[in-house]
């Protein structure tokens, strides 16, 4: 009775105008989602009215009647209707009966009803008990995860507002209810499974099934879920008597599994109690947890499982889930291991797996993927739904039954990190769901040093997950049964909703944030609460030997046994000189490589492509290929543009996008290109999605039709993220090398709230994990004035991360920009023609390997009537070129060119006008470096020998200290081994990339064609 008053007394119950509201069924429908109604169990005689009932009609009858208005009020008689609704309202004894207004139109007299109700008090007080009694239920549905005894060490500082609180059997009447009613016998909603088969319980019973419910180990957060259906699903869980039972098999498997996952850390800690590891002391269930759900996603016909996770118990997870070879693990503590020649890869704790293997439950192969992570904890969250939607993508599982993905977070990072967020909102969105991913927060209940209470300001960590309606199950880890219980939920839900969940493992961390971390520094209460702690294996193995479920013996030599398995490895890691990073691939390509993970051959083709071919996707570009499809007058001008363009032979941006597209999807490659409003392109110009003017959601997309046996086009305008979004494509172009994954920001700016995945994934992927990637990054870039946050994609940034030596010239060999390519870490480009464009994106595919593109494009030169190209420069034999040299009249006399123009992209068609109206044609050569990284020195150096008389300018609109020149100057003067200075032309340094005046804009924009033209600017300067 205590324990029940304590419960009764935690619990915030709703008022009793909220009570009276929240227990009318039809509002609790509404409340819930519902449009649906529940069938009556007896549908009562609806046309029999109330008031020949009310006198002397037993409570019985009343108490059937009232059941079936909850269900839906039209099972009753108007009357009937009419007299719940004002008791629900709280109408006095003798009021709530209204007459309806009879057929007739005449009216009766109430007096004699009046007298009979008042006379009959204890209807009312019927409807108002079984009200408390409804209210109550879902009290607990609601509230009861706050009084759940979650947390093993019994410290939970999760604050749910203290607001005193009133109920308990010593104030029952919050309820209306006395502790007289506790034997009494109540009707059970139909929004409750506590009763099982019985359609009523005695309070007493009823509030004892509740507790067992939602105030054990178990904590359910789901009512904010607006939809019936779901809602009642998981009441069905976690109400009916008896749901949580384990067969003597489950409970042997879990001791085992219990047993692998703590003992693997307790070896460790053995033999390198000096190294990190970020072991799972504390959350040792989080092995069985992750068995499970993959054992159900097994059996429930799942063969692809990919995983992200941060650094805490990642080696366990790969020993004992993903099953790696226990020796290779070992081998990364040895400090003697010498790094293969792919590079020195990652820390231990960062490194991913693939692995496929039979599922012993379900008898059917399974392959799972752990993605490589660096220490920016959620950075992998898309990544890891991004490989997901493409292996659903490929694999034709267009409801993800066949491929899913769990991911594993810190609960200080889960509420802190934003990413979370921005992952959580991909969801739901058509081209970026992955039809439900479970969640497992590892939760601490600390962040590094840092107390819950100053690391958010929501109750529980995972609040952010209601954003999507995800329910989340929080669980007692120091309890393995209820932990995997929970886990069958979660898959059995996932399975069932295609929508996400949460599975919030409520634990502690025993050695601090690392193993060489002194957590008694800042926590030294709740240290010293862990350190009197009992073992999670060691309190579940009494358990299982005190049931009979195993013997003591059976139980130490299972013990014994794996401690053999770690030792055995133990000896054989010994034995490992070399670490092979190629061991640890989480994304493998067997198709696209040779045996030892080399490139097939070193020789790239020509990208060039038919006139005919050209001539066919123009057509289709400039035209929609559906009848009766109404578009835009503006969009019909644009297309006739297109269509006198292909008879001209010409085109521009837009079309020599279609051409590189168009011709890659007829050669079997799938094309994915996202970002926010890629579909028509932010500078109106691309429109790869046409819209039906009069039907609703009528769209075409001529792509997908350039031939019929073609791959598809997907093109997605995204949600207004750039990190989530970002991530999501790298993790897409990680499934196949056979796909061409475009990622386009609004303007190249804002690349720089997505840096953490360029930074940790896309500059630095291969060299830490062998991790080839061909992610193509379309980045807007040009100054026109229009503010520092729309004109600078940051070129800078990405070239200071380039790994080529600009001190080193390169040994020219044959294929010399093959090996180039193979060897850089990611190509950076700023293309100043179509054509050029058009070949980079198809090298892209028709290389022998993969490197992520950076491509600076344009935004002026969408529409600049210079910036065309000849379908010439598209034709068989043509390729992407690196560097296009002078080709008007300077070319013709060399020795008479005074001065070489170095630039790159928007800036040569301003060099150019101005040469022009300086009369310079023959003394100036302006050359364009189009491909910056990996540098080509070898056609540098061709165009300064052949110059050999002219002083030599960089040339950019950018900032000094910003774009190309720091990267670009020291290579030109590598490749002229220093005998000849490189000149700067260009803006002074600043803080901001641009300025946001027009005229400061242009005056800056003349004085540095002025500094590029005058012949005497730097005379004498060194």
């Amino acid at each position: 009775m205590h324990r029940l008053r304590t419960t009764m007394a935690r619990l915030r119950p709703l008022t009793a105008a909220q009570s009276a509201q929240s227990i009318s069924q039809p509002r609790l429908l509404a409340i819930e989602g519902g449009l649906r109604t529940f069938k009556p169990a007896r549908r009562l005689n609806t046309s029999v009215a109330a008031e020949p009932f009310l006198n002397g009609t037993s409570s019985n009858y009343v108490e059937e009647m009232y059941y079936a208005w909850l269900e839906n009020p039209r099972n009753v008689h108007k009357s009937w209707d009419i007299f719940f609704r004002n008791a629900n309202a709280g109408a006095p004894p003798g009021a709530a009966y209204q007459s309806p207004p009879p057929l007739s139109g005449s009216s009766q007299g109430l007096t004699g009803v009046q007298a009979l109700m008042g006379a009959q008090p204890n209807l009312e007080k019927l409807v108002q008990d079984h009200q408390a009694v409804h209210s109550l239920i879902r009290a607990y549905q609601v509230r009861g995860h706050h009084i759940a005894k979650l947390d093993p060490l019994e410290i939970s500082c999760v604050d749910f507002d203290d607001t005193p609180c009133t109920v308990g059997f010593q104030n029952v009447g919050v309820y209306g209810l006395a502790e007289s009613d506790l034997d009494k016998v109540f009707r059970l909603p139909t929004t409750t499974f506590i009763g099982g088969s019985e359609s009523s319980l005695p309070l007493r019973e009823i509030i004892r099934r509740l507790e067992m419910a939602y105030c054990q180990h178990i904590g359910v957060e789901f009512m904010f879920i607006n939809d019936l259906e779901q809602c009642q699903w998981i009441r069905e869980k976690f109400e009916t008597p008896g749901i949580m039972q384990f067969s003597l098999e489950e409970k042997k498997t879990l001791l085992a599994r219990m047993i692998r996952s703590t003992r693997f850390e307790e070896f460790l800690q053995r033999k390198w109690s000096s190294e990190k590891r970020f072991g799972l002391e504390g959350c040792e269930s989080l092995i069985p947890a992750l068995k499970t759900i993959i054992d159900m996603s097994s059996l429930s016909g799942v063969e692809s499982v990919i995983m992200g996770m941060p650094h805490r118990g990642r080696l366990n997870v790969l020993a004992n889930v993903i099953r790696k070879e226990l020796d290779q693990i070992f081998c990364q503590f040895d400090s003697k291991l010498e790094a293969a020649d792919e590079g020195s890869g990652d820390v231990k704790y960062h490194l991913g797996m693939y692995h496929k293997r039979m599922n012993r439950v379900s008898d059917r192969e399974i392959s799972m993927s752990l993605m490589a992570n660096p220490s920016h904890l959620e950075a992998v969250d898309p990544v890891v739904q991004g490989k997901t939607k493409a292996e659903q993508f490929y694999s034709g599982d267009t409801e993800g039954k066949r491929v899913m993905s769990i991911l594993l977070h810190g609960d200080a990072a889960f509420a802190g990190q934003g990413i979370v967020y921005e992952t959580f909102h991909l969801s739901d969105l058509p081209s970026y769901t992955t039809h439900g991913t479970i969640h497992v927060v590892v939760n601490n209940q600390i962040g590094f040093t840092t107390d819950p209470r100053m690391a958010r300001s929501s109750p529980y960590p995972t609040d952010v997950a209601r954003v999507v309606n995800a329910p989340i199950f929080h669980v007692n880890a120091d309890d393995p049964e209820a932990v995997i219980y929970v886990c069958k939920v979660a898959s059995e839900w996932r399975n069932t909703f295609h929508k996400d969940v949460v599975v919030d493992l409520v634990c502690y961390r025993r050695n601090g944030h690392n193993e060489m971390d002194e957590p008694m520094f800042t926590q030294p209460l709740m240290y010293k609460q862990i350190k009197k702690q009992k073992g999670v294996l060691q309190k579940f193995a009494e358990k299982v030997i005190a049931e009979g479920v195993v013997t003591t013996q059976a139980y130490e030599e299972e013990v014994v046994r794996y401690d053999k398995i770690c030792e055995d490895a133990y000896n054989r890691s010994k034995d490992e000189k070399i670490l092979h990073i190629k061991h640890w691939l989480d994304s493998p390509w067997p198709d696209f490589f040779n045996l030892d993970g080399q490139p097939k051959t070193m020789h790239s083709p020509p990208t060039g492509i038919s006139e005919e071919e050209l001539k066919h996707i123009g057509n289709i570009a400039s035209s929609v290929p559906v009848e009766d499809f109404t578009i835009h007058g503006g969009l019909s001008r644009i297309l006739k543009g297109r269509a006198n363009m292909v008879d001209q032979r010409v085109c521009d941006w837009a079309l020599g996008e279609y051409m590189a597209f168009g011709s890659l999807l007829k050669e079997g490659i799938h094309i994915r290109l996202s970002g926010q409003d890629v579909e028509r392109g932010t500078f109106s110009h691309r429109h790869h999605v046409l819209h039906d003017q009069n039907v609703d959601k009528r769209i075409c997309i001529p792509m997908n039709y350039v031939s019929p046996d073609q791959a598809p086009y997907t093109v997605c305008n995204s949600s207004l993220s750039e990190y989530g979004v970002l991530g999501f494509e790298l993790g897409f172009a990680m499934a196949s090398p056979n796909a061409l994954v475009l990622w386009e920001a609004q303007f190249g700016d804002f690349n720089n709230t997505a840096q953490c995945i360029i930074d940790q994934f896309i500059s630095s992927g291969q060299a830490k994990w062998v991790r080839q990637n061909g992610i193509v990054l379309l980045l807007p870039h040009g100054m026109e004035g229009m503010g520092p946050e729309h004109s600078s994609a940051r070129p800078e940034r990405f070239l200071q991360m380039c790994n080529d030596d600009p001190d080193v010239f390169p040994k020219i060999t044959e294929n010399f920009a093959v090996h180039q390519l193979y060897d850089c870490n990611w190509i950076v480009v700023n293309c100043s023609t179509p054509a050029n464009y058009f070949h980079v994106l198809r090298r892209q595919i028709l290389q022998p390997f993969r490197k992520p593109l950076i491509v600076f494009t344009p935004k002026s030169l969408l529409r600049h009537p210079e910036a065309k190209s000849s379908f010439d420069d598209m034709l068989p034999a043509t390729i992407f070129k690196r560097l296009i040299p002078e080709e008007g009249p300077a070319a013709a006399s060399p020795e008479k060119v005074k001065r070489i123009v170095f630039c790159s992209g928007k800036i040569y068609y301003e060099l150019t006008r101005e040469r022009k109206n300086r009369g310079m044609d023959d003394t100036v050569a302006v050359i364009r470096i189009e491909q910056l990284s990996p540098f080509p020195f070898d056609l540098v150096k061709a165009e300064t020998d052949r110059y050999s008389n002219a002083d030599l300018v960089w040339c950019q609109e950018e900032h000094k200290n910003q774009g190309y020149h720091d990267y670009v100057k020291p290579r030109i003067c590598t490749t002229t081994n220093h005998t000849r200075p490189v000149w700067y032309a260009g803006r002074d340094p600043a803080a901001a990339p641009a300025t946001g005046n027009k005229k400061t804009h242009l005056t800056e924009l003349q004085r540095l064609v002025d500094a590029a033209f005058d012949l005497d600017a730097f005379s004498g300067k060194i």
